[in-house]
């Protein structure tokens, strides 16, 4: 895949209202210029190879009660289950520690990334976050359709959802974290790069000129979130439903032996959490 994506690099500058009204957005610093969640403190990788391609575990440094969900042998083995042609030039998972502001204003359980900076280099990347056990999932009582799907979906994953008098909220537990970012979120984030990959890099060649590649970009960015997301769930569902049927999934956590720069913790510690 080119890896021509431009980055603006008005982002996070007076240009485009950096430091204008900012109380309550996540700081861009300018010097820096990188996303907020390409900036990483302390970090492991690990790489793995999975049906002939590698992959680069990178594992961020957690908070005092904050964990990742997922162990690296987890990962791996839904990924063993994605056919190999759905990869791509996509070797970056990020196991990532989220800021406490990020975590009250951008909460995800994880994202895609299309051109991830990465120790001097650009990749595309799959962020699965790491989930602090000291807050609660809420979700808002006056739901659309699609939010109420979702919180169909968060039931089915075991988050017990309790009705509050402004929100529906259930504690965060670590299996049940584990289950909809194993499950649905890592496969969800895969259907959105198989997306892009249909649209932007299949119809490719490598003579072709950076314009032509640009206008099929532009396009895949043109399209509505609604139609993103109804494909990303489609492909999500399928593989879910497939690994299901063939009795791969749901697995019990798969320990390993890599220590990791959370707190000196084991993945294998999340069983006594």
């Amino acid at each position: 895949m080119k890896n021509a994506i431009r980055r603006n690099r008005n982002i996070g500058t007076a240009k485009q209202g950096y430091g204008q009204n900012n109380k309550l957005v996540v700081p861009y610093p300018a010097v820096e210029m990188k996303s907020f969640y390409e900036r990483l403190s302390e970090y492991k990788v690990v790489e793995r190879i999975v049906n002939d391609h590698t992959f680069k575990f990178v594992v961020e440094t957690t908070r005092k009660n904050s964990f990742h969900a997922c162990t690296i042998e987890d990962i791996e083995r839904v990924l063993i289950q994605i056919p190999k042609e759905d990869y791509g030039d996509l070797e970056l998972i990020v196991l990532r520690q989220p800021t406490r502001k990020e975590e009250a204003l951008k909460p995800v359980w994880g994202r895609l990334i299309y051109s991830y900076e990465f120790e001097n280099d650009y990749y595309p990347a799959v962020i699965i976050e790491a989930v602090s056990l000291d807050r609660s999932l809420k979700w808002g009582k006056k739901l659309k359709t699609e939010d109420s799907k979702e919180l169909e979906r968060l039931k089915e994953d075991g988050h017990k959802m309790v009705m509050g008098k402004r929100h529906f909220e259930a504690k965060y537990e670590i299996e049940n974290i584990r289950s909809t970012q194993l499950y649905r979120t890592l496969p969800h984030e895969f259907g959105h790069y198989v997306h892009y990959l249909k649209i932007v890099e299949k119809p490719g060649t490598e003579e072709e000129d950076y314009e032509i590649w640009e206008q099929r970009w532009n396009l895949y960015n043109s399209l509505p979130s609604s139609e993103k997301e109804v494909f990303a769930h489609n492909y999500a569902n399928k593989l879910k439903n497939k690994l299901k049927n063939k009795g791969i999934i749901p697995f019990d956590r798969i320990l390993n032996e890599v220590k990791l720069l959370n707190k000196g913790l084991f993945l294998s510690d999340f069983e006594n959490v």
